[in-house]
């Protein structure tokens, strides 16, 4: 609850801030629901508030509407307050307002991924196929996939580990036609198209939880072979290997993934080896003398290093703007397979369900909780643009609406909309709810 209580906090602090920068009035900004227990005014004459529900919150702009129905609120607001109303200001003024709950989001999201990536190491890892059921795959096309090939690209979208696999395939739910793979074969030196046909694809849940097994597909997702750290005063420290180093053979044994570095140090404790290494696009051949160490008796070789890279801010705000992008465009396209009936709807999730998945990713660690908190942050925002009329969304919808015509749509007309925007909302979060106590039962 708490966690879903921050998103909406920082969802109004966009409303707010942009509506004050507007000039409109708030009346009140309240973090939580419900009775207020503590509230304070700034010399803006907003107040400020604390209620007693810390489910979300809520911005109360002035509106002529609200004057119209309630005017002895008149009296208690200055003249220039009462000048400065949500519906006096131009369009583009309100649209923006209405904008800025879901780009705080946004911009959330793509602040803590950028945290997280600054702060952990990018693994580089890649999908490489271990076991292909022939049987299940219908190709489209003169190649086919072997053991061993590394999935660059899927209908040209770069996927780098089960996450990307997953997300793209499940764009296609329903889909008719050929998956393109780009694949990297060992034995080919230019990546190989291969297009496998699908009819109908991922029909079923079971089959949506599990997309590569569905396809006839299991894959491993392998390391590259890059230097994340190295340990001062250990072998590769010694040895002169750094940060960012590509390990591209060990003694003459060509290396293609991490844990075949791991092997072959292993093997050789106390042993002088050369490394061949691609640093700055250029090719070192470093002569390192591998460390040991004893384990239940029996001597291992130990390098001194973690795998991985390190990334720069540029990068980690780059990735971080992607990933929000990526996410944002797939939760889009779930929403719309959910209401095609391409997608399962058992995995809409209501409060209970979130409260139990950030319990869960809290005991998992705080880098795991960020996570799902830029992931809530960003369903938060798309589902808020959806043109839902009571929803952020529905409001621009409205507005557009309002331009085309040169004038807002009659009062009754509003109202019945607004009404059906409610009813629709409420049943979604029944549903939602139903979603979750089904999950316990």
């Amino acid at each position: 609850m708490v966690l879903i209580g921050v998103l909406v906090t920082i969802h109004e602090f966009g409303h707010f801030i942009v509506a004050r920068m507007c000039k409109v009035h708030v009346q009140r900004f309240s973090i939580g629901m419900g009775p207020v227990f503590y509230k304070r005014n700034d010399k803006h004459g907003t107040e400020f508030a604390l209620s007693a529900i810390p489910l979300g919150g809520y911005v109360s702009m002035i509106t002529n509407k609200l004057i119209e129905l309630e005017p002895e609120i008149k009296e208690t607001l200055t003249e220039e307050q009462v000048k400065n109303t949500f519906d006096s200001k131009p369009k583009w003024q309100r649209a923006s307002i209405m904008f800025a709950g879901p780009l705080a989001n946004f911009l959330l999201s793509i602040f803590i991924f950028t945290a997280i990536f600054l702060n952990t190491p990018d693994p580089q890892t890649i999908p490489v196929v271990n076991k292909v059921n022939e049987v299940s795959i219908n190709y489209s096309s003169s190649y086919f996939l072997q053991k061993d090939d590394r999935i660059l690209k899927i209908n040209g979208v770069s996927v780098r580990d089960a996450k990307d696999v997953n997300l793209e395939l499940l764009s296609y739910a329903g889909f008719t036609g050929s998956l393109n793979l780009e694949i990297l074969r060992p034995s080919v030196e230019n990546p190989i198209l291969i297009q496998i046909y699908v009819s109908k694809f991922l029909p079923t849940t079971e089959s949506q939880n599990e997309p590569l097994e569905y396809l006839g597909i299991t894959l491993d997702y392998k390391m590259q072979p890059y230097i994340g750290s190295v340990i001062s005063g250990g072998a590769a420290d010694i040895g002169t290997l750094r940060a960012n180093d590509k390990i591209l053979s060990i003694a003459d044994r060509e290396i293609n993934f991490a844990e075949e570095i791991r092997d072959e140090v292993s093997k050789n404790p106390n042993a002088n080896l050369v490394f061949k290494v691609e640093r700055d696009n250029e090719t070192l051949y470093l002569p390192i003398s591998i460390g040991s160490s004893l384990k239940d008796g029996i001597e291992y070789g130990v390098l001194g290093v973690s795998f991985g890279t390190t990334r720069s801010f540029s990068q980690s705000l780059n990735k971080g703007i992607y990933e929000t992008y990526n996410l944002s465009l797939k939760t889009l396209q779930f929403v719309g397979k959910m209401i095609s009936g391409n997608m399962g709807t058992e995995n809409l999730s209501g409060p209970i369900g979130i409260a139990q998945m950030a319990g869960n990713t809290a005991q998992a660690g705080f880098l795991p909780f960020m996570y799902l908190m830029a992931l809530l942050s960003i369903s938060l925002a798309v589902l808020n643009l959806l043109p839902i009329p009571v929803l952020d969304g529905g409001q621009l919808t409205l507005l557009g609406i309002e331009a085309l015509r040169g004038k807002p749509l009659p009062e009754k007309v509003e109202n019945l909309i607004y009404s059906g925007g409610i009813v629709l909302v409420v049943m979604l979060m029944i549903f939602a709810v139903f979603n979750d106590v089904s999950r316990f039962i």
